[in-house]
């Protein structure tokens, strides 16, 4: 769908249907007639549609306009903000599984957590089951959809092909949940979904990686406004890319010396621990963090070098990526690059990091089932 410009009736009710909402959404409550002259769009073609939004109710009448003007008062329409929602989990933090009841405007309502140890495999699968379950039960409106963002590659299909470390392998991840909530699902790559909400509502620029550190690592690109796939679905999976020549610790997909052994939670939590018991803790733990941001530049560098990215953005504990690790990937980035006045791209934190990927499958439930992007 071609999003920003109203189509003929002949070329697609569903076509204007989303663009009512999509306008409505970002632009907030409007009249018919508000709407009839931005969509360009007849008014008696506006109202129509609308009628069969409120009648689906993805829309609201809010009452009449303050605005003074001649005639009958306008009545606004909004989208129905607060009328439904959707589910969102969160499954790549490390030791716990994060849910979540959302609005249409990615806040988040309620939020459900499983902690977790050293489950793997079908243990991850039930507690994922017993996770929305536990979602969808403090939910107060009908529900759009479920949105996931879990750790691996994942398919179109909503199949999560591979995830070392939840030892998945072909899950039918999203039909396993349709069967069992019977609600439109969608599944990505936690490091796709953030980058959804960081470009949605944090304000992304339209080049843009998103490097996700949790349970794993991950990345998430966004070229010329469009969320990057690849062939294989698995664009911006450089967790699983080996970084240097000089080997490194093993890694749970058999390689040694992958991103993740560097960068993930749980490879920086174990380099700082060995770091307090040494004598000098200090620069020992400082250390640990530019190593990391070093491993991390390199392989950043020939993606931002070959898509001119315009922002690294990442997503994480704050206490571990912001100081010490930011600033090596910045220094390592400007040694390797063709360096430009000003700097050819900023490193930044993700805003709400915490809840950048549970934002994010909300995203995915908004296009997939209202059309608004």
């Amino acid at each position: 769908m071609t999003t920003g410009t109203a189509a003929l009736p002949s070329h697609g009710r569903v076509h204007n249907l989303a663009l009512v909402l999509q306008t409505l959404h970002s632009a907030g409550p409007m009249s018919r007639a508000d709407l009839s002259r931005a969509l360009g769009l007849t008014r008696v073609t506006v109202s129509d549609l609308v009628a069969e939004l409120l009648e689906r109710s993805h829309v609201v009448e809010l009452g009449q306009s303050e605005k003074v003007r001649p005639g009958k008062p306008a009545i606004l329409v909004d989208v129905n903000r607060r009328g439904l929602q959707i589910i969102g989990l969160d499954l790549a933090e490390n030791s716990v599984l994060r849910g979540a009841v959302l609005d249409l405007d990615g806040n988040i309502l309620h939020r459900t957590e499983i902690v977790t140890s050293h489950e793997k495999g079908e243990e991850v699968t039930q507690l994922v089951l017993d996770l929305v379950r536990k979602t969808i039960d403090a939910a107060t409106a009908p529900l759009l959809g479920i949105g996931v963002g879990t750790p691996g590659i994942v398919d179109g299909d909503g199949q999560v092909l591979t995830a070392p470390n939840l030892e998945w392998s072909n899950v039918p991840l999203r039909e396993l949940l349709e069967s069992m909530t019977g609600l439109p699902t969608l599944v990505s790559n936690d490091a796709d979904a953030a980058v959804l909400a960081e470009y949605t509502f944090g304000g992304g620029a339209d080049d843009i990686i998103l490097v996700k550190v949790g349970r794993g690592v991950g990345s998430g690109l966004m070229v010329n406004g469009q969320r990057a796939r690849g062939v294989h679905s698995a664009a911006g999976e450089i967790g699983h890319v080996v970084v240097g020549t000089d080997g490194g610790s093993d890694c749970t997909c058999g390689k040694k010396g992958c991103l993740e052994t560097w960068l993930s939670v749980p490879s920086l939590e174990r380099g700082l621990a060995a770091a307090a018991s040494s004598p000098a803790p200090d620069a020992a733990a400082d250390q640990v963090l530019q190593t990391a941001g070093e491993r991390l530049a390199v392989a950043l560098a020939p993606i931002i070098g070959a898509l001119d990215l315009a922002e690294v953005v990442l997503s994480g504990p704050t206490h571990l990526l912001d100081g010490s690790l930011r600033s090596s990937v910045e220094k390592t980035l400007t040694a390797r690059m063709l360096p430009q006045r000003p700097p050819r791209i900023a490193i930044r934190l993700a805003q709400e990091p915490q809840d950048v990927v549970l934002r994010g499958t909300a995203v995915m439930v908004l296009w997939n089932q209202l059309g608004v992007a």
